[in-house]
């Protein structure tokens, strides 16, 4: 296609969407929009890695450590190839890992003017972040300002592909004094001219090159110069990278706005790019060599550079509140992690004097019962072993939830069966009110009142193991019409009586004066033979010998 009819279909399409709003892909991430801050501000210095945009294919995904998840890790690894300029071409590599079906094919490339470190520094960043953006996706794509990395299921080696189209503007507005430059030479019509016009030259100089890669610019007015860069992968032929190519200065109308300064067009098998200001180097560190007809000399960028030193003072203020920004950041994040750890092993010291203040309690309550063959040893289970019981706090052995966290049925490896109560951490409950509630329900022993069989305290779980109730809750007798039927008058009253009698144990009998506070059914719980049973002191309180009515100050339990 000749220059004038690129041109002329440039100018045509630029027309019909000069009015409409400016493209911005809707994947662009915020931080994206942070890179390009950084990136975009005219003099900024070349040479840290920029991320730019990723592409995820979205064509299915693959299981977490399956074949194909070792073959991309795999493939990533061997990035570096192509910084170590092992191929014909420097700073591009492509390769593959596996067998089908779980092959990978992998591309990794440079831009031409990245020196040695710059491009193994790149490439080990985009391998993690492409990793991170596009997780479990068969093909991926992400690109940086000074390489790219791309992998794939299938094979797109020497295959031009334009698909995905990913035009990208710059975020920021360039400088007053570019603005005001470009107003007084032409407008915006003009300034797309010339910018698809060089488009149109530096694809001629890319082609012509081994590595199909290149870079010109041209002054567009006295103080403002316009620069281009063009590349495409280089195992496409050199007329699949002009068709390439042309493709992408088509979409140059979609970005074109000289107020914005620079723009980029992004295609997996190449990417075209103008600026304001040069955003390249050559492999010595010289500024590429303009064509013949845009020969400008070193004196007068260095002049335009001098005109705005602000340029350098703005640049150097964000770059260094961005990097105030980041040592914040990582400080903060230091510094929770340390608090959490003091939390965690605070925690674990104030479990491990509770359960010794549990024992000694115990200890101390057996010495002074009058019958120490009525005295009941609490047991300190251990974490695995009512894990194991319960199938992990599996929802299959869930009995229920209560007031402080669910309830599970366990069985004990020798068979018993038992009931978990697993305390809630979200709970109001602290660590002085669950001693509080083992040490008073565990020294109340009555044929009418639930056993507390151990406690567990690991792991800042808090656990209460109960004997277990086969026949549940009364309220799932009285409630059903069906099961009601099987509660006749004899049992009922033998279930009420052994409520009178467990209340009385507890108002009158045992040691401890105490008052239940929250009974009803579903808290009187049925073993094996239809005995009644009292189950959960959590809101219970406790009276002194001169106390009668319920304002006591003292509360035991929850």
């Amino acid at each position: 296609m000749a220059v004038f009819e690129l041109l002329l279909l440039g100018l045509r399409s630029f027309q019909v969407q000069e009015k409409k709003a400016i493209y911005v892909p809707r994947n662009i991430s915020f931080a994206f929009w942070l890179s390009c801050l950084i990136l975009f501000i005219p003099g900024t210095p070349v040479g840290a890695q920029t991320y730019v945009q990723e592409w995820c294919a979205d064509r299915g995904n693959y299981a977490s450590y399956g074949k194909f998840q070792d073959n991309v890790d795999r493939l990533l690894s061997r990035g570096d190839y192509a910084a170590d300029n092992r191929g014909p071409i420097y700073g591009f590599y492509n390769t593959t890992e596996g067998e089908d079906p779980d092959k990978v094919y992998g591309l990794f490339l440079c831009r031409g003017d990245v020196a040695t470190n710059l491009c193994q520094s790149c490439i080990s960043s985009a391998t993690e972040t492409i990793i991170e953006r596009c997780p479990g996706q068969m093909e991926a794509i992400i690109w940086y300002d000074e390489c790219l990395v791309r992998y794939s299921n299938r094979s797109f080696f020497s295959i031009m592909e334009t698909i995905p189209v990913i035009p990208i503007i710059n975020p920021t507005d360039v400088s007053i004094s570019f603005n005001r430059a470009v107003k007084q030479t032409f407008d915006n019509k003009e300034f797309a001219t010339k910018v698809i016009a060089l488009a149109a030259n530096v694809t001629d100089l890319a082609i012509s090159s081994k590595s199909l890669y290149a870079t010109n610019y041209v002054k567009i007015s006295s103080s403002v110069t316009l620069y281009e860069l063009a590349q495409c992968t280089p195992d496409i032929s050199k007329s699949n990278c002009r068709t390439c190519l042309l493709s992408a200065i088509i979409e140059f109308p979609t970005v074109l706005n000289y107020k914005r300064g620079g723009a980029r067009v992004l295609q997996p098998s190449c990417n075209i790019r103008y600026e304001l200001y040069r955003f390249y180097e050559e492999p010595g560190g010289q500024a590429s060599t303009p064509s013949a007809t845009n020969k400008t000399n070193t004196k007068s960028d260095i002049k335009g550079v001098q005109r705005n030193p602000w340029i350098a003072i703005v640049s150097s203020v964000i770059g260094t509140g961005l990097l105030i920004i980041i040592m914040g950041s990582c400080i903060f994040l230091k510094r929770s992690k340390r608090l959490k750890k003091e939390k965690e092993n605070s925690q674990e010291v104030q479990l491990l004097h509770l359960r010794q203040e549990i024992g000694e309690e115990f200890s101390k309550e057996r010495s002074q019962r009058e019958k120490p063959e009525a005295s009941q040893e609490l047991s300190l289970i251990r974490l695995d072993i009512i894990r194991a019981a319960t199938q992990n706090f599996s929802n299959e052995c869930k009995l229920g939830e209560g007031g402080f966290g669910p309830v599970y049925k366990g069985t004990l490896a020798n068979g018993k069966e038992i009931a978990v109560k697993r305390l809630s951490r979200s709970s109001g409950q602290g660590l002085i009110e669950f001693k509080n509630e083992v040490i008073l329900i565990a020294r109340l022993q009555h044929r009418n009142l639930v056993r507390l069989l151990g406690c567990c305290l690991e792991e800042h779980e808090k656990l209460l193991i109960y004997e277990y109730m086969p026949n549940k809750s009364l309220d799932v007798f009285l409630f059903d019409s069906t099961m009601g039927q099987s509660l006749d008058w004899k049992m009922r009253m033998n279930i009420t009586f052994g409520i009178a009698r467990g209340l009385l144990y507890l108002h009158e009998d045992s040691r401890l004066r105490i008052i239940h506070r929250d009974l009803k059914a579903s808290n009187i719980l049925l073993d094996g033979e239809m005995n009644p049973k009292i189950s959960d002191f959590g809101m219970a309180r406790i009276f002194g010998g001169n106390q009668d009515k319920a304002n006591t100050n003292r509360v035991v339990g929850t």
